[in-house]
Order: structure tokens, then C-alpha cells, then sequence
């Protein structure tokens, strides 16, 4: 039997770019950007250069997250036809090459938290936990959901440390945290649905397979109603934040609306459009109108 040889460290590059979905980044990256000007209008003054490294550390963690992702879960995938053709299962990202990727995300990221500030440098560990543990709490609690929206949720929290040098004042990114984690672990409870089944006869542990579908999506219309009560909250606590943010709140909270309709438990169909284009805009346009509230005061 003639040899298969391995991928190429180019093509692995390749399919890891493809399997880490840096373009994810969209979902955190955005609030992020909005605490950070906000952050800059308290400070009267901005500087490109921590916000440049507020870019790069956010994507950094969020890349670390997923690579670690795909990579401890790489046999739980490989077990679900839904996943089993990721690029680790199939043997297009060779474990090894994966594992390289994590710790070089993971240097990325604690170099850039260094570049901005010491507090950063400091707390850079313990968000690196966060982010490297997500994939064992699917082992062993349902909240597994809420533990990747706290991921998520940490993007506006650091930008404010990362400009501020402190948390001193930030009542308003402690909100926009909150609601970021609420609303990713309500996109994540739709997402989890299309596997319910599955983890429920693995052993994993999620809220589709310990209430079922239904209990999910009704889930997942709670947190993202509390999501929008927390940014009407941010709102009124930030004297920065005016009428063009309270549109964008309006926006979001439309298209998360929409986003609950579409999907039932009598048809998954439109997950996809559910889970990545409607977060995709809910993020876009949340992060667009705190920059512009920020920017342009609206009072």
C-alpha cells in the first residue's frame, strides 16, 4: 500500500486558518473597539499604537481559543458525522502542528497584553486559562455556554484596562462584558442544538442535551432578552454613549429577534444563517454606534 505523505507545514497553515475562523474574531473584536473609545474619550486622548496592540491581542486570544478548540476535541469530532471532516479528524492539520499553533497564539497573546500595560501583563494568564479551558467544561457542566460567552465577554473588560491602565471607572465595559457573555452563550445554546443527540449519547454535557431543543432555544431568548437589558443598561451608565448607540442597541436587538424566529425545534435548517451572518451584523452593528456614540457625543 503506497504511503500517504503528510500535509505540507503550508497547507497545514492553510487549513488551519480555514479551521481557527479568524474571521470569527468579528464576534468580540467589535465591543472590544467600542470599550476601548470610550476608554480614550474618558483618557482625552487616543493612541493607535494600544490600539493596535488591543487588535492584536484580541485576536490572538480569540485564535488561541479556537485552536485549542479543535485541537482537544479533535477525537470528540472525529465521532460526530456532522464534524468528523474538520481538518484534525481528517488529517489535513496534524495534531502536532495544532498544539504549535496554541502555543504560539497563546505567546502572541501575553507579548501584546505586555506591550500595553502592566496590569495587562498580569492578568494575560488568567485569561489564557479561560480561554485554553473552554473545551474541557463540555465534559462535566451544561454551563459550558456561559464559560465561552465569559471568553467572549472579557474583549471589552481588557480594552478598558489596556487604555486605562486600571478598572477604575468601568461600571460601562462591565456591562457591555456581561452582555457579550449572555449573548454568546445564547448563539451558542441554537448552535448546540444541531448536536444534541449526539452529546447526549457521548456523555457531553450542554443545554440541548440536558433540556432538549426546545429548552435550548427558549434558553437562548432569555439570555439574549437579558443581553439587550444590560446594553440598555450600558447606555444609560456611560455618559459617553447617545442616541446613535441606543439605534445600534434598537438594531441588535431586531436582528436577535429575528434570529430566535427563524430557528425552532421543528427545523434547524437555517442554524447557519442564525449562528454567523445575524451575530456577525448584531456585533457590527453594536461596535459601529459605541464608536460612533463615543466619537461623535450625541447627547
Amino acid at each position: 500500500m503506497d504511503r500517504v505523505a503528510p500535509p505540507s507545514l503550508l497547507d497545514q497553515a492553510r487549513e488551519t486558518a480555514s479551521m481557527i475562523k479568524i474571521s470569527h474574531s468579528i464576534f468580540a473584536l467589535p465591543f472590544a473597539l467600542g470599550a476601548a473609545a470610550i476608554a480614550f474619550r474618558a483618557e482625552g486622548t487616543v493612541s493607535i499604537w494600544t490600539l493596535g496592540w488591543i487588535v492584536v491581542s484580541a485576536v490572538a486570544a480569540r485564535t488561541l481559543a479556537m485552536a485549542q478548540n479543535r485541537l482537544v476535541d479533535a477525537h470528540l469530532d472525529e465521532a460526530n458525522p456532522r464534524t468528523a471532516g474538520r481538518a484534525i479528524p481528517a488529517g489535513r492539520v496534524t495534531r502536532r502542528f495544532a498544539r504549535m499553533m496554541v502555543v504560539g497564539f497563546a505567546a502572541l497573546f501575553i507579548a501584546s497584553a505586555g506591550m500595553l500595560n502592566p496590569l495587562c501583563l498580569k492578568l494575560s494568564p488568567v485569561v489564557s486559562v479561560v480561554m485554553l479551558g473552554y473545551p474541557y467544561t463540555k465534559r462535566f457542566t451544561w454551563l459550558c455556554h456561559l464559560w465561552l460567552g465569559a471568553a467572549l465577554g472579557l474583549a471589552p473588560i481588557g480594552a478598558w484596562i489596556a487604555v486605562r491602565g486600571s478598572f477604575e471607572g468601568g461600571t460601562t465595559p462591565l456591562l457591555f462584558g456581561v452582555a457579550v457573555m449572555l449573548w454568546t452563550a445564547g448563539f451558542d445554546c441554537i448552535y448546540a442544538c444541531q448536536d444534541a443527540e449526539h452529546d447526549r449519547g457521548t456523555g457531553l454535557s450542554s443545554i440541548p442535551a440536558r433540556w432538549g431543543v426546545a429548552g435550548a432555544l427558549k434558553t437562548a431568548r432569555f439570555a439574549h432578552l437579558a443581553c439587550v437589558a444590560l446594553l440598555i443598561a450600558a447606555g444609560i451608565s456611560s455618559p459617553a454613549l447617545g442616541w446613535i448607540y441606543f439605534a445600534g442597541v434598537a438594531a441588535a436587538a431586531v436582528v436577535l429577534a429575528y434570529e430566535n424566529m427563524i430557528v425552532s425545534a421543528d427545523d434547524l435548517s437555517r442554524i447557519n444563517l442564525a449562528f454567523f451572518t445575524l451575530n456577525g451584523l448584531v456585533s457590527l452593528a453594536l461596535g459601529a454606534a459605541i464608536v460612533l456614540s463615543a466619537v461623535f457625543p450625541s447627547h
